[in-house]
């Protein structure tokens, strides 16, 4: 990969990974919920998540699963179900005075990694990266050295500013109805998120 090649995944990376989405919205709850060092179990789980998804991506594998309009179509039904559920719980427990939880860093990876991998945003970025930026004159793992590093450096920096403002705010004497309609702007977001992913499910003509 040349240097103009890399600048430019780079940047798109930048975009690609800072744009609000469930995992933004997910990591600022986690930091305003559990506080800055146990939330970053949350970046682990999106980390690995990243791994996960450019292994496949090099190796064909999403690829196969976007063309599958079936299997494509219940990944991004089930998606949009779980990004709903998790908005609606996020609206009722809004009214619960906001502190540090006692929550395992387990539980917190295993939800950041399932929203990161349900998210349709995430096949559709790889898919993207992997087209428009992949050499085919090179041998692909030759190029991962320098893909992986950059797409997970840049990543773990975006997310850890999500978690880190999500801290901040748990740490601010914002007041209650403010606090509770701040959470409950969150929890909108899921489950719009939710709703916009369901309905890019349904089938349309060519």
């Amino acid at each position: 990969m040349t240097l103009q090649g890399w600048t430019v995944f780079a940047l798109f990376w930048v975009v690609f990974v800072t744009t609000p989405g469930p995992n933004a919205v997910n990591c600022i709850t986690n930091g305003m919920s559990f506080g800055f060092r146990r939330a970053l179990w949350g970046v682990l789980g999106i980390l690995t998540q990243a791994c996960l998804f450019l292994t496949l991506s090099a190796a064909g594998i999403t690829a196969i699963i976007a063309a599958s309009p079936t299997l494509f179509f219940w990944m991004k039904l089930a998606g949009a179900a779980f990004l709903i559920w998790l908005g609606i719980r996020g609206w009722l427990n809004a009214s619960i005075a906001v502190q540090p939880r006692v929550a395992t860093g387990g539980s917190i990876y295993r939800k950041a990694f399932m929203i990161a991998t349900i998210n349709a945003k995430s096949v559709a970025g790889y898919l993207a990266a992997f087209s428009q930026f992949v050499q085919t004159d090179t041998p692909i793992w030759d190029q991962m050295s320098l893909i992986v590093p950059t797409a997970l450096t840049i990543t773990a920096l975006s997310y850890t500013g999500y978690t880190a403002l999500g801290a901040g705010l748990g740490r601010l004497a914002l007041g209650a109805v403010l606090n509770k309609w701040f959470r409950r702007v969150m929890a909108l977001c899921f489950v719009v998120y939710g709703v916009l992913l369901g309905a890019s499910t349904t089938p349309t003509k060519g």
